[in-house]
């Protein structure tokens, strides 16, 4: 038998395939856009959802043949809602995108409630990103859609709805909505009725690892898979991703180096949760039991490298794309050793505006030096947020690296000096769908729990120490990070707001 990740984001899925003691059997992902031709930018089409994964699937399936899936599990983005009628079909796209109104609506919702009382309910920073917004706004504007809903199904229960299951949710997935009662762990009854939402309308909450179902004899002969899959109860892909990277124990905090950069530590208790809503922190629950997990990100990390190789770089991306060599890679390896003489501010403000700074550029300024500047002050940002943390009594003793950049010794090493901590590189670049067929291996039996899969087939393959001058030069340059970013995030955000 052999286990299935699926990982279902908001631009693309990935079918992740590994025998029960961890060989990659496949691996396949698929791409798809956000809306359909028509469609206003807020919708996630599902049929678009669905013939990527349908495809991603059958041919994971077809590649495993001589060792068939015995069960699967989906981790997946938790900002969509799909409405779903009574008879199960998709009455309309998932509500994906930002409207202007949806940030009233969270106003509203803060001025009744409170923001503190708010954040001690849920655990969140509240913001316009949250499912419960997109309730607020369909019930406004689509009275007629949210009376007909039965269920709205987040994305991983809408796939496994799809697939035969149920569109159950774990805690970790409904902790991003902004509904949940993380003390009760059910849905705010104060939250939903301040909105005038209906809990009837959510999915049922169970925890992740929870058999759903078998995949559909339909679903079987359509894609041509092996019959009797058992569908498990996934999670949010923070959760999974962090799962998938091992980090499943106090202290240890996932770091994903793709094209943006999260870094999201795991934990017991928050001493400090006030300090956590201070500076715009959210708590969710891990998928693993009495886990706790936050999230700080920089949503331009290997964004910045996309910009520097597509404006900067046009026609050696070109040849290295007909030489079938990867010029990421060439790159980085231009990278400096030491820390460079430049300061970059990348565009991570909470503002509409994506522009940022990059100071102390010289006649004599390397390539190499500039793509290192560029990847430093995304880990200064990421630095911020581990002080931060600390304050708020989150201790972080190592890191676990996964995504494209952890492939990469050097950047890897940037991290481990920045951050002054351990940085482990694992075994596995999709950490995500690895940790969601790790749920899959405990719903269907071979493992006790999430605990004991990740220690079994989660490897370490490197670690990079911190190097203690290195350390000592960033950390005096946070400081005048903090004080840069505090005088140029307004100016910035006016000349981006010009454009």
């Amino acid at each position: 038998m052999s286990l299935l990740g699926l990982d279902v984001g908001i631009n693309g899925c990935r079918a992740l395939v590994i025998s029960v003691e961890g060989a990659v059997l496949a691996n396949v992902g698929r791409g798809y856009a956000p809306t359909a031709a028509g469609q206003p930018s807020r919708e996630l089409d599902a049929r678009r959802i669905w013939a990527a994964v349908g495809g991603a699937l059958q041919e994971a399936a077809a590649r495993t043949t001589g060792d068939p899936i015995a069960a699967l599990a989906i981790s997946s983005a938790g900002e969509v809602m799909t409405p779903l009628g009574r008879d199960g079909a998709v009455l309309a796209s998932g509500l994906s995108g930002r409207d202007p109104g949806e940030r009233d609506e969270v106003a509203r919702l803060v001025k009744q409630i409170g923001l503190e009382r708010l954040h001690d309910i849920t655990g969140r920073a509240p913001g316009p990103s949250h499912s419960l917004s997109r309730l607020c706004w369909l019930r406004e504007h689509d009275p007629d859609l949210y009376r007909d809903t039965w269920r709205f199904a987040l994305l991983g229960g809408l796939v496994a709805h799809l697939l035969g299951g149920s569109s159950l949710c774990d805690y970790s997935l409904a902790s991003s909505t902004l509904c949940l009662d993380m003390r009760q762990r059910a849905w705010s009854r104060d939250v939903l009725g301040a909105c005038g939402l209906s809990s009837a309308k959510l999915p049922e909450l169970a925890p992740a690892g929870t058999p759903i179902g078998v995949v559909s004899p339909r679903v079987v002969r359509e894609l041509d898979l092996p019959p009797g899959i058992t569908i498990v109860l996934g999670g949010h892909d923070l959760a999974c991703n962090a799962l998938g990277a091992g980090a499943v124990r106090n202290g240890l905090a996932a770091l994903s180096l793709g094209p943006a950069v999260h870094l999201t530590p795991v934990f017991y208790a928050v001493p400090l949760v006030s300090m956590l809503l201070r500076e715009g922190l959210s708590l969710e629950y891990h998928v693993i039991p009495d886990l706790l997990l936050t999230d700080c990100h920089a949503r331009a990390g290997g964004e910045w490298l996309r910009w520097f190789t597509n404006r900067l770089t046009p026609l050696e991306q070109r040849e290295a794309a007909r030489r079938g060599l990867g010029l990421y890679r060439t790159l980085l390896e231009e990278m400096p050793t030491e820390p460079t003489a430049l300061l970059a501010l990348p565009p991570l403000y909470a503002t509409s505006a994506r522009t940022g700074a990059l100071l102390g550029l010289t006649l004599e300024t390397e390539r190499g030096e500039l793509i290192k500047s560029l990847l430093e002050g995304i880990m200064l940002h990421l630095a911020q947020g581990q002080g931060q943390l600390e304050q708020s009594g989150v201790g972080i003793e190592r890191y676990r690296a996964t995504g494209g950049g952890a492939r990469s010794d050097a950047w890897l090493q940037l991290c481990a000096d920045v951050l002054g901590r351990p940085v482990e590189r694992t075994h596995s670049e999709h950490a995500a769908a690895l940790g969601a067929a790790l749920l899959a291996g405990v719903g269907s039996g071979v493992f006790a729990d999430g605990q004991q899969a990740s220690d079994a087939l989660v490897r370490v393959e490197q670690t990079c120490e911190p190097h203690t001058r290195r350390s000592r030069i960033y950390a005096a340059r946070l400081a005048l990070y903090r004080e840069l970013h505090a005088l140029l995030s307004d100016p910035l955000a006016q000349l981006g707001g010009a454009h």
